[in-house]
């Protein structure tokens, strides 16, 4: 018997006999795979024999046998499906080549082929969200264990790269570049689950699933993100994408921003801020500087009055790069107006109603008018979290912020912008996130007691202008941490540098690195 490994869960080999099961049992196989009629030659054992020494050490046997170009749809799709179970697997023919044949094009075969309603499947490890940090946090573990079967549980066909919108919405990317197919970025050895997540049961390890079915798990890592609540805002659902309402926060909407601003002679244009917790804090206001930008160069500024309604009561959350951010606000003649939250849109008679509240906490309804209308909606945990008991009162996953273990349930980890962890919530705290995760969990699979820590790193590449950026970098506590010297890029104010790092480097460090489980400058210590 030669055996050729093609990857830690798959490996081929010529005709077997009853006694090479002993080694296949040590190499630690589950599933054993005949290729080769019977008959084919004379001194050949036949499939019951092989599948008899098999049983005996517990490892299931299946019979796929074809001749030489004769492999049928139905016999790929059966070897997927075994593919799909996460075992490892050995199979074999007269020479291992036609097992190799049958395994490269069973392994082409869309992931999400693979059977999501069956019951008691079980993982060592379960990832709630195939987003940034479900991704990322897979990679960096097959990196670190590729024993471990993993599978990522989520309903979409499409993965975004989500910081790319406001770069579109300024009309520096292609929409187009910020999407792939979920299927093409889950990481190999990985099984995608392709249904939502109902609920969970964590005093049984399982997850439940919209399909009816339940996925067990030894470790359970959730990372869904969070949810844009667009219907939070009355009326914005209706008029989004029309009426000049836009929002660089939907993959469909960006595109319109910059057709707006494109098309914006003269008049009103307003950007609007939710209260906390959002997703990326700055890109509500990077939306307003781009389209400042493009107006001021295209001699347009002079005839457009911009408004920028906050939630919050300050511009943004770090003092440090206040100075900055207001020296744009004051160079793009921007209304700063504080405290006022977006209530009401109508569309059609292009007016917007806020609510304000004033030093004393008195409230007031303030209605204007508008020609163009960039909006940032409510955000929240998904339904399921908030309405489980893994949550905290807000709704938020409830985590450790340094470990990012659940506070209640030692098994079960979070990551991304579904937790209540202080931190921005940001592509670059995901990134930070997924390694510490992988490596503590690696630490429980290997025994070993200790813990690595997550400090709260967020990042909010700030385009104050086509060309320059405020590279704002803090932890925990608002605490700069720049990642580079204050030659290279002053992280306090506008550089060239950050632009060349946001628009050219970073989106190539997310799509084959942070998702490849390669953690440049992102390995916990």
């Amino acid at each position: 018997m030669k055996i050729e490994k093609i990857n830690a869960s798959m490996s081929v080999s010529d005709q077997i006999l009853p006694d090479d099961i002993t080694r296949l049992k040590a190499d630690g196989v589950e599933i054993l795979v005949c290729n080769r009629p019977d008959g084919e030659s004379a001194e050949q054992p036949s499939y019951d024999e092989i599948k008899t020494a098999a049983e005996k050490l517990g490892i299931d046997a299946y019979a796929i046998p074809f001749e030489p170009g004769k492999l049928s749809d139905a016999q790929l799709e059966e070897f997927h499906q075994l593919l799909a179970s996460c075992k490892k697997i050995h199979a074999y023919c007269r020479s291992g080549a036609r097992s190799k044949v049958i395994f490269e094009r069973a392994n082409t075969l869309p992931k999400s082929a693979a059977p999501t309603g069956a019951n008691n499947r079980a993982f060592d490890v379960v990832i709630v969200g195939a987003g940034s940090a479900g991704i990322a946090t897979a990679a960096s573990l097959r990196k670190r264990n590729k024993s471990v079967t993993i599978a990522v549980i989520d309903p979409s066909d499409d993965h975004y790269y989500q910081p790319g919108w406001t770069m579109v919405g300024g009309g520096v990317f292609d929409v187009k570049s910020t999407h792939r197919m979920t299927k093409d970025v889950i990481p190999s050895g990985v099984q995608w689950l392709q249904a939502a997540v109902t609920g969970f049961t964590p005093n049984d390890n399982n997850v439940s699933l919209d399909d009816g079915g339940t996925v067990s798990y030894q470790q359970l890592v959730i990372a869904p993100g969070l949810e844009l609540n667009w219907a939070g805002i009355e009326g914005l659902e209706e008029t989004l994408g029309k009426n000049g309402v836009t929002s660089n926060y939907r993959y469909d909407l960006a595109p319109y921003t910059w057709e707006l601003v494109q098309n914006l002679k003269q008049g009103k244009a307003i950007f609007t801020q939710p209260p906390m917790p959002i997703k990326c804090a700055g890109a509500p206001q990077k939306a307003l500087y781009l389209s400042a930008s493009e107006w001021l160069s295209s001699n347009r500024l002079k005839d457009i009055d911009i408004e920028f309604y906050n939630a919050g009561g300050v511009l943004f959350g770090v003092q440090e790069y206040v100075p900055a951010l207001m020296s744009y606000i004051e160079k793009y003649r921007a209304q700063l107006k504080l405290s006022h939250t977006l209530m009401k849109v109508d569309g059609n008679t292009k007016t917007a109603w806020f609510k304000q509240v004033d030093g004393d906490g008195q409230e007031r309804i303030v209605e204007t008018k508008f020609d163009f209308l960039h909006v940032c909606p409510p955000q929240r945990a998904p339904q399921f979290i908030r309405e489980c008991e893994l949550s905290d009162a807000a709704g938020w996953l409830d985590v450790d912020p340094a470990t990012l273990q659940h506070k209640q349930y030692p098994n079960i980890w979070g990551a991304g912008d579904v937790m209540n962890t202080g931190n921005a919530k940001t592509m670059a705290a995901a990134r930070k996130q997924a390694p510490v995760v992988a490596q503590n969990i690696a630490n429980v699979f290997a025994s070993n007691q200790s813990r690595v820590a997550y400090d709260g790193y967020g990042s909010c590449p700030l385009t104050v202008e086509r060309g320059k950026i405020v590279l704002a970098e803090f932890t925990y506590g608002g605490k700069l941490a720049p990642s580079f010297p204050a030659w290279l890029n002053n992280g306090t104010k506008p550089t060239k540098f950050a632009w060349i790092l946001k628009a050219n480097i970073l989106p190539a460090i997310y799509w084959h690195a942070m998702l490849k489980g390669r953690e440049w400058m992102a390995s916990p210590m």
